[in-house]
């Protein structure tokens, strides 16, 4: 009879502690179309698989009557469950308990189940709707903040870390999902700043609501903060788990093969890409018709749109797209498509996945308001991620290759193991139009037709330099392929750096121009 008192004592503790801020806070955050932190762990792992720890954790302040509060798993739920079979780790914050906010034992939950996560080698998924640093526990939460840091940074490389945005991120708080590999945010949810609006309205006077300072658009589209955008989290629960099919579960592991699937005979690379070097085309279209079931999980799909990344499979096994996307400003590169490009093959080398690189691009985008924000650093980042990679390094040139950009889209140059070119393929100095103005200008400008001279040095220029097959006949390139023969190619080279291995130099690091 006393073990069923127990049993039911610790029911009744369990039930209070699961209703969270009670039940009026549920129906406010129902109210702003917003799930539970329990409903939003049930929604993302497998069924049942989920377990709790630390579920009777108390905050344990003192000053402001907080010792007279009682807040329920002190605003934040951990645990580690299944997603697609394979394990996660999970903490989500509980915006119904003091609006999420962290303290001292709300931080040392979370920290608790990253260090089990790392220990565990297995993914870390934060859900963050916090109202930022309990003010009440005054230093005792930035401590918090601090612990949160030092674990993303030597998680990182080692698990996959991914932050989800599902209400305000403000403050000290926003830098932990910085820096995680990737952020999902949600339309008319997601809030990340670190100054919210009121503090701008009395310092500068100025007014602005708080999804133009730092809503999931803003995010996604102009700072490049966020990776995925969804209109509901219903839609960000089912890109995660699609995410999770393409990455492995740590750094020691491959991501795990499936079975081979052929494009969609819809795509034929050799329709998509126009004769016309001038005409623009979605690059995308290249990848579906050489990748798995012409499936391709895009990246930042809204952020520096003249970059493409994203993973799909060849012949089964996992790989990091990057391609140039002709379709937004001819492809060139810039500061945002560097970065958005060089983070994205460190991550691919980090977890040992392949990268395959779509080349076409006129160069690094010219003038001065991209000089003066650092275009130099900025570029040299693609630089030094694709040197500094160790992983199967295969590149497909489609058309332009000109200049530092085709240095710096994973040549042979910077050890890709494998480099194909089409016949359309341009690879020079500079392009055609550029290069013969330049070369002969003296004689176009002495010509009775200029103009005709021109056009005629332009082509000589193009026969004789803007092709593939001087590259070619260096070694730079190992075939030049018709357009059908580039899934073939791919596969076979997926297939022949599989044991690939190299000796990096003895160093503790390199030095990255951040």
């Amino acid at each position: 009879m006393a073990l069923n008192r127990k049993i039911e004592e610790l029911r009744e503790k369990k039930k209070q502690i699961l209703l969270g801020g009670g039940e009026k806070a549920i129906e406010k955050q129902k109210a702003m179309v917003k799930r539970t932190a329990r409903e939003r762990i049930s929604a993302l792992v497998d069924k049942d698989s989920f377990m709790e720890f630390d579920l009777f954790i108390e905050h344990d302040a003192r000053d402001f009557d907080m010792d007279k509060k009682s807040l329920a798993g002190d605003g934040v739920i951990v645990g580690s469950g299944t997603i697609n079979g394979s394990p996660v780790a999970v903490y989500a914050q509980d915006f119904t308990v003091a609006g999420g906010s962290l303290g001292m034992m709300h931080s040392r939950k979370i920290t608790k189940i990253m260090d089990y996560a790392l220990k565990m080698r297995m993914p870390l998924i934060g859900i963050n709707d916090s109202g930022g640093a309990r003010i009440q526990e005054g230093v005792n939460s930035l401590a918090g903040y601090g612990e949160i840091f030092f674990r993303n940074t030597i998680s990182s490389g080692v698990i996959p870390q991914i932050s989800v945005i599902l209400g305000p991120c403000a403050g000290g708080a926003v830098y932990s999902p910085a820096l995680t590999d990737f952020v999902f945010v949600v339309d008319n949810i997601s809030k990340m700043f670190i100054t919210g609006p009121e503090v701008i309205k009395t310092v500068l006077g100025e007014e602005i609501s708080m999804e133009d300072l730092g809503g999931a658009r803003v995010h996604s589209e102009l700072t490049g903060n966020a990776h995925f955008f969804a209109s509901d989290e219903e839609e960000c629960f089912a890109q995660i788990k699609k995410l999770l099919t393409f990455i492995p579960r740590n750094n020691r592991n491959g991501a795990i093969a499936v079975e081979a699937r052929e494009p969609d005979g819809k795509f034929d690379p050799e329709k998509i890409v126009p004769d016309d070097p001038t005409l623009p085309y979605d690059v995308r279209d290249v990848i579906r018709a050489v990748v798995d079931k012409s499936d391709f999980f895009e990246i930042m799909e809204m952020y520096a749109r003249n970059m493409v990344i994203g993973f799909a499979r060849l012949g089964g096994v996992t790989a990091g797209f990057v391609a140039n996307q002709p379709q937004e400003m001819a492809g060139v590169l810039d500061v945002d498509s560097s970065d958005k490009a060089a983070r994205f093959i460190r991550f691919c080398d980090a977890f040992n996945i392949p990268i395959v690189t779509f080349m076409d691009l006129p160069g690094y985008l010219p003038g001065v308001d991209q000089e003066h924000a650092g275009v130099i650093r900025h570029g040299a980042k693609v630089l030094y991620s694709y040197c500094e990679a160790t992983v199967p390094k295969i590149t497909v040139i489609l058309r332009k290759a000109y200049g530092g950009g085709y240095i710096a889209m994973g040549s042979r140059h910077l050890r890709a193991d494998f480099v194909f070119a089409w016949p359309s393929a341009e690879i020079a100095v500079m392009g055609p139009e550029g290069a013969a103005n330049i070369i002969f200008r003296k004689e176009i400008m002495s010509s009775d037709d200029p103009e005709e001279t021109r056009g005629k040095k332009v082509e000589e220029y193009r026969k004789k330099f803007a092709n593939p097959y001087v590259a070619a006949s260096r070694g730079y390139i190992d075939a030049v392929i018709e357009p059908g023969e580039t899934r073939a190619c791919l596969l076979h080279a997926i297939k022949a750096t599989a044991g690939k291995t190299v000796k990096m130099i003895d160093k503790k690091h390199g030095n990255p121009p951040f």
